[in-house]
């Protein structure tokens, strides 16, 4: 099953391909926290990536923020190849990168789209040996375009520059 499907999938069809442990969250809260089973742990069962959420005192308002953890761990920690053969990018990928990062507003950063395109972005990336102007050239736009959308989230610039470092590259700033 592609990674896509998961990202664009309802948080309730997501939750339904984890298992899910509930449990005590341990930490500040005072005696609430530690009475009831309100934390919320997800396991992604195909790709074994997990998520937790236990921000707050109510179990659905903690499995919400582990769906939406969840799909940003997929997207930045399940790499799909991509044959750069005549390479054309998804609609989808098309369209993030036409509108730049003016749109990228915190809400645009909680849906599967986002998700999506930032999972398919890291994937050509990585593809082209973590060269910026490379992948740029195959988007049609400029490196510092590039840059800029990869740099705008801090969980995408951070995973973007380990795979960096891992390889000796130096970290974009």
């Amino acid at each position: 099953m592609p990674r896509v499907d998961y990202l664009l999938a309802s948080d309730d069809a997501l939750i339904a391909q984890c298992e899910v442990d509930r449990y005590r969250a341990s930490g500040p809260g005072g005696q609430h926290r530690n009475k009831t089973e309100s934390a919320v742990r997800l396991r992604h069962k195909l790709t074994g990536v997990t998520a937790i959420g236990e921000d707050s005192r109510s179990q659905a308002e903690n499995k919400l923020h582990a769906v939406r953890r969840l799909r940003a761990a997929l997207a930045l920690e399940v790499r799909e190849p991509v044959f750069l053969d005549g390479y054309v990018p998804s609609p989808r990928l098309a369209a993030f990168v036409a509108a730049g990062t003016a749109p990228l507003g915190a809400k645009t950063r909680l849906t599967g789209e986002y998700w999506a395109s930032i999972g398919e972005l890291l994937d050509l990336v990585v593809s082209n040996n973590l060269e910026i102007g490379t992948s740029a050239q195959r988007l049609g736009i400029t490196t510092g375009a590039l840059s800029k959308l990869l740099l705008h989230d801090d969980a995408v610039a951070r995973t973007l520059n380990d795979l960096r470092r891992a390889k000796g590259m130096r970290p974009l700033r």
